[in-house]
C-alpha cells in the first residue's frame, strides 16, 4: 500500500514539474494569417431558420407566446427570456421529424432554476407551441 502512494505522489509532482516548464516558444502568442469574416445578422437567421428556430419574437406576439406557456405551466414564464428562449429551441426539436420524446425534451427544455416542467405540461407546451404556428420558419 505505501508504495502505491509513494507511486501516485511521485506521478503528481512529476506532472506539476512538467507543467510549471515552458519554453520559449510556448509563450509567444500565435497570431493567424487569415482574416476572419463577420457573420452578418442574415445570415444568423438563415442558419437559426435551417435548424429550425424561428426569430425571437417581440411586441404582441412575445406576449402571446408567454401566456400560452404560462397556460401549460404559470412556473415557466417566471423568467421570460428563457421562457422565450426554451420555446425557440424547442422548435428545432418540433420541426424535426426524427426527434423522439418530444414532450420529454420540452419537459426538460422548460425546467430552469426553480421552475419545474412535468412530460404532461410539455405535452401541452408542444401543442400550444403548434397551435401558435411559433414554430413555422
Amino acid at each position: 500500500m505505501r508504495i502505491r502512494h509513494t507511486a501516485a505522489v511521485i506521478a503528481v509532482a512529476g506532472l506539476a514539474l512538467s507543467a510549471c516548464s515552458s519554453s520559449s516558444t510556448d509563450a509567444k502568442p500565435k497570431t493567424s494569417t487569415t482574416a476572419t469574416s463577420k457573420v452578418t445578422q442574415k445570415q444568423k437567421d438563415d442558419a437559426l431558420a435551417a435548424a429550425g428556430i424561428p426569430k425571437e419574437p417581440t411586441g404582441a406576439k412575445r406576449a402571446q407566446l408567454l401566456r400560452a406557456l404560462a397556460a401549460a405551466n404559470p412556473d415557466t414564464v417566471k423568467y421570460e427570456d428563457k421562457a422565450v428562449d426554451a420555446a425557440r429551441n424547442q422548435c428545432s426539436a418540433l420541426n424535426d421529424t426524427g426527434v423522439n420524446r418530444i414532450d420529454w425534451l420540452a419537459s426538460q427544455r422548460f425546467t430552469y432554476k426553480d421552475v419545474t416542467t412535468t412530460e404532461a405540461q410539455g405535452k401541452q407546451i408542444n401543442q400550444a407551441l403548434k397551435g401558435l404556428g411559433f414554430c413555422k420558419v
